[in-house]
């Protein structure tokens, strides 16, 4: 859905094949880490009912969750990205969420907890923690229906908060919050007010949700980009001290010519 070429095929033919544009995004953090996302055409795509592959990697549905193999080189500096990424959901849930106002686009918290298993052999390391598992959904570009948009999920003593902060080109702002117990179950909370934090090198605002007298705290800045940030902060919800997994994303600035003219560096194409 960030892909340049996607977009420039869009503006040529005003109509794009998708499964000419996919790519599998891999970001590896801390000391060392590692970062790729190389698009690739038709020819290296290849899917059935539980298997999705793009050239030498591929997520399968197996045993009950989620394997994700991937071999893929980093980019703009060369380095082998190699190993297995195991999910296994603590229950699967399926419902959908419309995030602009039109119900052309939709989210799905299919796996709000669940356990991951990670093995790498390029670089040579292994853990196992805590994960989550979504999916958004869209009938026309995201930039063609949305400002901008924060998201955050944290684990809480009975399940997982999320919350969404959505800027829509169509109907305005959208806020949902949603806390989900262990057994499943979606219930709606009030949202936090909203608290700002430091802007970063590429001047991307991250919104940060917050109790009333509490204060959010940056643990760690993982994505800084032109119109993406990825940050770890610290924060109190819903009266729970929890750490927040926390996204901000702007489509005005996806859009701009020079941030389109940009990502071929952090994102190359092998047709």
């Amino acid at each position: 859905m960030f892909s340049p070429y996607y977009k420039l095929a869009r503006r040529r033919t005003g109509v794009a094949d998708p499964e000419n544009h996919c790519a599998l995004n891999v970001a590896l953090y801390g000391p060392g880490g590692r970062w790729s996302m190389t698009e690739r055409g038709r020819r290296s795509v290849w899917r059935s009912e539980d298997r999705f592959a793009i050239g030498p990697s591929e997520a399968a549905w197996e045993d009950g969750g989620l394997t994700i193999r991937f071999d893929e080189v980093c980019a703009p500096v060369p380095k082998r990205l190699r190993g297995v990424v195991r999910l296994t959901p603590a229950r699967l849930l399926d419902r959908a969420f419309a995030i602009d106002g039109g119900g052309r686009h939709e989210w799905r918290p299919i796996a709000p907890v669940a356990r991951v298993e990670v093995a790498c052999e390029a670089p040579a390391l292994s853990w196992a923690g805590e994960a989550y598992f979504d999916c958004n959904e869209g009938r026309e570009p995201l930039e063609n229906a949305f400002r901008s948009w924060s998201w955050g999920r944290a684990r809480t003593r009975d399940g997982a908060a999320i919350l969404y902060d959505v800027e829509s080109k169509r109907s305005g702002p959208l806020r949902l919050a949603l806390a989900i117990d262990g057994a499943g179950n979606f219930l709606p909370t009030p949202t936090p007010p909203l608290s700002a934090l430091p802007r970063l090198l590429w001047g991307m605002p991250r919104a940060v949700w917050a109790d009333a007298g509490a204060a959010p705290r940056l643990e760690a800045t993982l994505e800084d980009a032109p119109f993406y940030a990825r940050s770890r902060v610290s924060t109190r919800i819903a009266g729970e001290d929890v750490a927040l997994m926390h996204e901000s994303l702007s489509l005005d600035r996806f859009a701009m010519p020079v941030v389109q003219a940009m990502l071929p560096f952090r994102m190359p194409r092998r047709a």
